[in-house]
């Protein structure tokens, strides 16, 4: 039993965290529910993707079934600085975003760990698909214990690509219940729990966008981004206009506007004129990124190149690359092949095998 252990689990009132809280329970540690209060468009709150009253409701219903204490905890000016407002500024600039990797960095594994520890936990669980691997988990805490983070067992679900940004400290009070189960597993045990919430469909959205899309979104925070200006090919040659550069990304097809005899994709986008340039599908693709804001989590860089399997997306396939680290903390990724939805703002995420590595954001 580990009743001497006590665990904050961060809590949404979905069906991932309300597993994780009741698997601990079961295995006999101390637990503590704890939900965060994120930022919303006013008005909007009702239809947030995460956070909503109903999930708030949901969440404390499930804490009482458990029988644990429970706590809601504000973080709405915190997201809104460290979240929402980079996601703005980001599309502003013409590049792709993934908001989810600057709130587990700044949100769940900073502000919501500060939380968990204040309370005198030891570790901070939640419902992600990723598992920790230590070399000796009797002396987790020890200060000379390296820990590794893995791929969730069931990579449909795999959850590591958003936790590239973890470090050793943060490793060393995480858990991640759930990697060793199939989403299908998760189910089961929920109706096994007598959750109410087993059957509950997940949630595929934004958490912030209240129901709409990123760019009824940017249209309502950040009007300025509305800024018309040229479509042209590689050669220069003007054959449509955009309605703004955040509002495509690259390898886009659909919704350019263009009337053409052969499909047009998106292959640049350049802030300093406004322009937009599209191409044929042979003229997209890149071998070679560029990488900065580079975490590697166990803390030091490799002095030479190294090789690995690289996601330059969520769902992107893994593809095989060769690895070299720049002077300035930067990485140089070469591919063996070029990649067609290379991204500028998404992340590259290194992968030994089972093994994350650690990545950066594309520059």
């Amino acid at each position: 039993m580990n009743s001497s252990k006590k665990v904050v689990v961060a809590m949404s009132g979905g069906v991932d965290s309300s597993v994780t809280a009741a698997l601990l329970k079961q295995q006999g540690y101390q637990v503590i529910g704890m939900m965060l209060r994120l930022w919303s468009e006013p008005g909007k709150e009702a239809v947030n993707r995460c956070c909503s009253p109903d999930d708030l409701t949901l969440a404390r219903r499930i804490a009482a079934q458990l029988d644990i204490p429970f706590y809601a905890v504000d973080a709405k000016d915190v997201f809104y600085q460290d979240v929402v407002i980079p996601f703005i500024d980001a599309y502003a600039q013409g590049t792709t975003p993934n908001p989810c990797l600057n709130c587990n960095r700044s949100i769940r594994w900073q502000f919501l760990l500060d939380r968990a520890l204040a309370l005198g936990a030891d570790y901070l669980a939640t419902g992600h698909y990723a598992r920790i691997r230590s070399h000796n988990d009797d002396i987790r805490l020890n200060s000379n214990t390296k820990f590794e983070l893995l791929r969730g067992i069931d990579h449909s679900k795999d959850q590591s690509y958003v936790l590239h940004i973890l470090n050793q400290a943060q490793l060393a009070h995480a858990m991640f219940p759930l990697g060793a189960y199939t989403k299908v597993q998760v189910r089961e045990m929920a109706i096994d729990f007598g959750l109410p919430v087993a059957h509950r469909n997940d949630s595929q959205d934004l958490c912030f966008l209240g129901g709409s899309d990123y760019q009824s979104f940017m249209i309502r925070n950040a009007p300025q981004v509305v800024k018309p200006g040229p479509i042209t090919n590689l050669d220069g040659e003007q054959i449509g206009q955009h309605q703004g550069l955040a509002f495509y990304t690259i390898g886009q097809r659909k919704g350019l506007g263009i009337q053409s005899t052969h499909p047009l994709y998106v292959i640049k986008k350049e802030i300093s004129t406004n322009t937009l340039f599209v191409g044929v599908e042979g003229q997209l693709g890149k071998q070679d990124l560029i990488a900065g804001e580079v975490n590697w989590i166990s803390g030091i860089a490799p002095e030479q190149p190294i090789g690995g399997t690289i996601k330059i997306r969520y769902k992107a396939e893994d593809t095989y690359g060769r690895i070299t680290p720049q002077e300035d903390g930067s990485i140089n990724i070469r591919f063996t092949r070029p990649l067609r939805d290379i991204t500028p703002g998404q992340a590259a995420v290194i992968y030994d095998g089972e093994v994350c590595l650690g990545g950066g954001i594309i520059r």
